[in-house]
């Protein structure tokens, strides 16, 4: 599908921003980068500041991620209860991955250049990052397995969610797997967690 000026402006200044940083990259090279004559101003057309452009790239993918999270928890929730919990947990986790991945360049620009922008941080809390964590809270509880355990799930969810959002960061950061890790072995180590979740069966008396 043909992107839009607008969007390809603000894809190519959020690729540009995560290769250079905010501060390196010139409004002209986001034109160039965008298909536009260089220093013509018609980035101008569009935004009224470099600053906008970075402003409008994270909302969007706010609220695309929040637009992912809903249809994905659709889509887990649709899996039938008879499909094995480790292969609906396994879902669950890749999914996860996949997310996080899919905002390489945003988390680049995030760690890079947003601690400047108190406002736009957030926004990627607010629009990334909590909605994924709220998502697996819904998912648990919605689980028929899970129905008995008192636990909680914000707490649980902080920890199953961190360690897929850090698997990813770990490769973006240090450009290798945490704990030498592939990401089969995480999965599956991810998912033994999980089910470790679940209630003692109740002793025969």
């Amino acid at each position: 599908m043909t992107r839009s000026t607008r969007e390809r402006i603000i894809d190519e200044s959020l690729r540009l921003f995560a290769e250079r940083g905010y501060a390196a990259t010139s409004v002209a090279e986001i034109e160039a980068a965008s298909g536009l004559s260089p220093g013509a101003g018609g980035l101008y057309r569009h935004f009224k500041s470099k600053y906008e452009v970075l402003a409008a790239a994270i909302s969007e993918h706010a609220s695309r991620t929040r637009i992912q999270v809903a249809e994905s928890l659709a889509e887990l929730s649709a899996m039938e209860s008879s499909v094995d919990l480790e292969v609906r947990l396994s879902h669950v986790c890749r999914a996860g991955l996949a997310k996080v991945r899919e905002e390489s360049e945003l988390t680049r620009v995030f760690f890079r250049d947003l601690s400047q922008f108190p406002e736009l941080v957030a926004v990627v809390r607010e629009g990334l990052l909590q909605p994924m964590f709220d998502a697996i809270v819904t998912w648990f509880k919605a689980q028929p397995e899970y129905h008995d355990a008192k636990l909680d799930w914000s707490g649980i969810s902080t920890v199953l969610g961190g360690a897929v959002v850090h698997y990813r960061l770990f490769q973006e950061t240090v450009g290798e797997l945490p704990g030498h890790a592939e990401k089969d072995q995480f999965v599956a180590a991810w998912v033994r967690l999980a089910v470790g979740l679940l209630p003692s069966p109740a002793p025969v008396s």
